[in-house]
């Protein structure tokens, strides 16, 4: 019963951080749909966001592949301790970036054609 209502707990905070964002932030899906926009506005070359975008690539590639720096299968714990910076340093970078990057659109003046 204790680990149902942990379970419960634990997926209400997760549907309230994913609705919500924290400290009046954007939200987690704002943030999440906001990266196909911001890769999109990139490459069109309106937003300034080139480097920080090829560095989280390269490291969301990183951490799915199965080429490591430090292998799991040698040095288990320490094989994960490479990847476990890499997603914290992935989330802060997407968190930092998307919330740059919505606050550029939020303020960047748009073109209306007649």
């Amino acid at each position: 019963m204790a680990k149902t209502l942990k379970r419960a707990a634990a997926f209400t905070a997760l549907s309230r951080a994913l609705t919500a964002g924290a400290r009046g932030g954007p939200s987690v899906g704002k943030r999440l749909a906001a990266l196909p926009r911001m890769a999109t506005a990139t490459a069109r070359g309106e937003y300034d966001g080139g480097l920080r975008i090829a560095l989280m690539t390269a490291a969301t590639v990183y951490v799915v592949s199965p080429i490591d720096a430090v292998p799991e299968a040698l040095l288990w714990v320490f094989g994960l301790i490479d990847d476990a910076v890499m997603v914290t340093w992935l989330a802060g970078a997407v968190l930092a970036e998307t919330e740059r990057f919505l606050e550029w659109e939020r303020t960047r003046p748009r073109l209306v054609v007649k």
